[in-house]
């Protein structure tokens, strides 16, 4: 067959992408059949529906014909890329299991909520704890995790899930859960990191996902479970997992992120944190032994690598939650931890966590939060119920509403903020079984 010129290659390209915008506009001239917005013209008024928060979108398409069909993701996406738009970072915050709780997005520039749709519901199993989302692209994914099984004997006793599933957030309404071929080995409480697609691996390359360790603990069994020490790989373009070199020793309950600080290195995915072995108390209660130590995994070259104990011995018992802070480039530069009421960043070179700063508004001792980094700025989440007063007829009953309070820290200039949010629950989010992750859009 023979091979396109350089200049024919070129052209064909610019060929496609000036029939796509023709698509686009004879989509929504045809649709429309006058201004988008009255008094304005419509490269500008593109712009403005453009800039629009994602959790708007979905109420603002009912307007009118032509804001429905610019508003429509394969419309829209393709738009702000051109008009070179700033993507932000939203949260997804998923409360319980979510076949039976949906879960949702959250937009921390406009504080509004965008509710996401539950996942498939298995009538068998239920109670689906400790899976792991991750984003990649537009897609967001759910992995693995613990549930119940009503066929499984004895009842009530946790079972790892191999299950995955994707939600494409770029797909025209309504949205929907799509089933992925399950994971090589059942896991929850694992190690994930998105592999993005490669600057040299051609259109081909959608990217992958890496998976290790993890077991079947369950959030109601904070003692039991089993560990494993496996390492998997999912190719997005193949729709097929693999098997990679497994970690050292089981590890379970870690966190993973991938890390390329300089040009010249390979990039590297990094195992924190996490429980192995497990002792008894007085011989009869068993407890988990933490790791300090961290394990690292060489993209390119394949091979694992020991990072020493991170900490002293009497500093703390466990790693606390850790949230790694995407650069300009979307490669992980620094990373935070949030344990107990402080919050340290980690030195690469001292291979010690140094204190950053302390929440302003203290967390009580036995209380739960949420932790996590997206547009340059670190989030801890607190929930709490406040008495909303009526203020015009005192003899009605106060009502209780769910209240998110967001503290803010801004690492590069040091200061504090805050922020409040009625979230779309109708109970207390407890953080220590809640799951989130960040996707950009």
């Amino acid at each position: 067959m023979a091979s396109l010129s350089p200049a024919s290659a070129s052209a064909s390209a610019s060929a496609s992408s000036c029939s796509s915008f023709a698509i686009e506009t004879l989509t929504l001239n045809a649709t429309g059949g006058g201004a988008l917005i009255p008094g304005l013209p419509d490269d500008i008024a593109e712009l403005i529906l453009a800039s629009l928060p994602y959790s708007h979108q979905s109420r603002l398409r009912v307007i009118s014909r032509s804001w429905r069909a610019l508003l429509t993701p394969l419309v829209l996406f393709p738009l702000r890329r051109r008009l070179r738009l700033p993507c932000h970072h939203l949260l997804a915050l998923f409360p319980a299991d979510p076949s039976i709780t949906p879960p949702c997005l959250f937009d921390t520039a406009t504080a509004a909520w965008a509710p996401l749709p539950r996942m498939p519901c298995n009538y068998h199993r239920y109670g689906l704890s400790n899976f792991v989302p991750v984003a990649l692209g537009h897609h967001l994914y759910v992995l693995g995790g613990s549930q119940f099984d009503a066929r499984s004997y004895p009842l009530g006793h946790p079972i790892a899930s191999a299950a995955a599933h994707r939600l494409n957030l770029a797909a025209p309404p309504p949205l929907s859960w799509e089933r992925l071929p399950d994971m090589l080995l059942p896991r929850g409480s694992f190690a994930c990191a998105p592999l993005r697609p490669s600057e040299n691996g051609g259109d081909g390359d959608e990217g992958r996902i890496i998976v290790a360790g993890g077991g079947s603990r369950h959030s109601m069994f904070p003692l039991e479970g089993s560990r494993m020490s496996s390492v998997e790989c999912y190719d997005v373009k193949e729709g097929e997992w693999r098997m990679r070199k497994g970690l050292p020793r089981d590890r379970a309950g870690c966190v993973g992120f991938l890390v390329k600080r300089d040009a010249g290195e390979e990039e590297e995915f990094w195992v924190m944190g996490g429980y192995g072995d497990y002792r008894t108390v007085s011989g009869v209660v068993p407890a988990d032994v933490y790791y300090k130590n961290a394990m690292v995994l060489g993209l390119k070259s394949g091979k694992w690598r020991e990072v020493e104990d991170m900490w002293e011995e009497g500093q703390r018992r466990k790693l606390g939650a850790v949230a790694p802070l995407d650069g300009e480039d979307g490669q992980v530069k620094e990373i935070f931890m949030l344990d107990s009421n402080n919050i340290f960043r980690y030195d690469f070179a001292l291979n010690r966590w140094i204190k950053e700063s302390s929440l302003p508004r203290k967390i009580p001792l036995n209380g739960s939060c949420g932790f996590v980094a997206m547009n340059g700025e670190l989030y801890v989440l607190t929930t709490l119920i406040i008495q909303c007063q009526n203020t015009s007829d005192q003899r009605r009953v106060s009502k209780k509403r769910l209240t998110i309070e967001i503290q803010i820290y801004d690492p590069r200039k040091k200061r504090w903020r805050f922020l409040t949010t009625n979230p779309p629950f109708n109970r207390l989010i407890d953080f220590k079984a809640a799951v989130t992750c960040t996707i950009q859009l």
